[in-house]
């Protein structure tokens, strides 16, 4: 499987990851900053969340873990959490932003 294949599948897992608070997927949302698939079967996400200190936070990383582990034909998995930049709601993928009302 390639990486282009991998990336593919990556991104239809993290499409599958919701905010319980929000009915969007953290993929829309704007909240996975980077994907990078390595060797071609070695997956790096860094990512976000809509605040520090959201309560749900472990489970929301926990599942993306679950969900890349899941994925064939991917080796290893990591997901970074990150702040930087802060996330802001101009990060949404347009249809987010219409399915929460934002447009």
């Amino acid at each position: 499987m390639t990486s282009a294949e991998i990336r593919d599948k990556v991104e239809d897992a993290l499409r599958t990851v919701h905010d319980p608070e929000i009915p969007v997927n953290i993929f829309d949302l704007g909240l996975v900053y980077e994907i990078d698939v390595q060797d071609g079967n070695k997956v790096r996400v860094t990512m976000t969340l809509t605040a520090p200190a959201c309560p749900v936070a472990d489970d929301i990383m926990f599942e993306v873990q679950q969900k890349l582990e899941a994925i064939e034909g991917v080796e290893d998995a990591y997901v970074m959490l990150t702040f930087d930049p802060p996330w802001n709601r101009d990060m949404m993928s347009e249809e987010a932003k219409l399915e929460l009302g934002f447009l």
